[in-house]
């Protein structure tokens, strides 16, 4: 059990991540690939894809540096593959990481047993070299292209979805409700927050507060920062939903959506695969809060989605109408001609080879978004 121990100013400094950390979910995906045949099933074409990714693209010796150092199994892995620097973006955690001061390397490794189990080019990461670090972070970054790079916008979105969900907790009833969404991995006892943990550890968090990180890979129960030293993070699986696979094996064209409803309303339509407030969606695909809104109610008018009150939010999603076109499920079209059509005349319009019935009129054309203009 871990034992997260808060003051006043800590409660006012917890923080919710924006998006998953790139380096934290590098480093947790491979946990999903090492060893074979193991891993959570929700990530099971993920994982199928990935290896194939990492062996057509020569990197499984890539990917075995950082495995070697965080194996799934292991009760401790060093802090400085996850620098705080990575909240920033990629480049910003790999620059940190060939920084990592030789002092903290020494004794981070010596923690994880480095050499004595591992290859041998670990011992000159142990005694400081610079050479193995930069190897490391190289392999921080081809891995992190192959395998989670191409599934970054669907993992997101699903932190997204995570994170708004609590946020609004957070405005409804303050930290206290919004730590009490995290049971049963977590449990809020004022003034300690009772973490699952694999072994015994107290964390004083001294003024300094708390950055939640939801992560994608996150699998089971949260991971914590070894050293008490830096800046706290607590890294904590979000909910994936019942259908999530990565974007590379679902059928979905959002190309060919964006012939049909314009290319704004097409990636509106994709990003509610991941329920979400107006604000969340023009936060997530960077457009206006009215322009969010308006796709949304053209969408809604198509049934292609639907939105319900919580508290003070308004949280959109797709019907089941708007996930099948999405992911190309739609049944075929009936051949027979319908009820409404039965025993019915059909002439053509004029100037059309299509034949309507009569009385329908010619078809009004429209433009702009109620037709789906971007």
């Amino acid at each position: 059990m871990l034992r997260i121990h808060f003051d006043d100013r800590d409660v006012a400094r917890v923080q919710i991540a924006a998006e998953p950390d790139p380096l934290w979910e590098t480093v947790l995906a491979m946990h999903h690939l090492v060893p074979p045949g193991h891993g959570a099933p929700v990530y099971g074409a993920w994982r199928a894809r990935a290896r194939r990714e990492l062996d057509e693209r020569g990197l499984t010796r890539a990917a075995r540096l950082i495995s070697v150092l965080a194996p799934p199994d292991a009760r401790y892995f060093p802090d400085f593959l996850t620098p705080d620097a990575a909240r920033d973006g990629l480049a910003a955690g790999l620059e940190a990481l060939r920084d990592t001061p030789r002092v903290r390397l020494t004794a981070e490794s010596a923690r994880a047993g480095l050499p004595a189990r591992l290859p041998r080019w670990t011992g000159a990461l142990a005694a400081g070299s610079r050479e193995p670090l930069d190897a490391l972070a190289d392999a921080f970054q081809e891995v992190y292209r192959a395998v989670v790079a191409p599934d970054w916008t669907g993992a997101a979105a699903t932190v997204d979805c995570d994170r708004g969900s609590r946020t609004r907790m957070l405005c409804r009833g303050g930290v206290d409700a919004l730590l009490h969404t995290f049971r049963p991995a977590l449990r809020w006892e004022p003034p300690v927050l009772h973490v699952d943990y694999p072994r015994e550890r107290d964390l004083r968090l001294n003024g300094r507060g708390l950055r939640l990180i939801p992560s994608h890979f996150c699998w089971r129960r949260p991971i914590a920062l070894a050293d008490p030293g830096l800046p706290p993070v607590l890294v904590y699986p979000v909910q994936h939903p019942a259908d999530w696979a990565p974007a590379a094996t679902r059928d979905c064209h959002p190309q060919a959506l964006s012939v049909l409803l314009g290319r704004t309303r097409a990636r509106i339509l994709a990003a509610l695969d991941a329920p979400a407030t107006t604000g969340e969606l023009a936060r997530r695909l960077r457009v206006s809060a009215p322009s969010a809104s308006e796709h949304v109610s053209a969408l809604r008018e198509a049934s292609l989605a639907r939105s319900r009150r919580d508290g003070g939010s308004v949280i959109h999603a797709l019907t089941p109408l708007g996930t099948a076109l999405l992911h190309g499920e739609l049944a075929p079209a009936r051949r027979a001609v319908g009820p409404a059509l039965s025993g019915r005349r059909l002439t053509a319009v004029p100037g059309s080879s299509s034949p309507r019935p009569p009385g329908s009129g010619t078809a009004p054309r429209h433009s702009g978004p109620a037709a789906g203009g971007r």
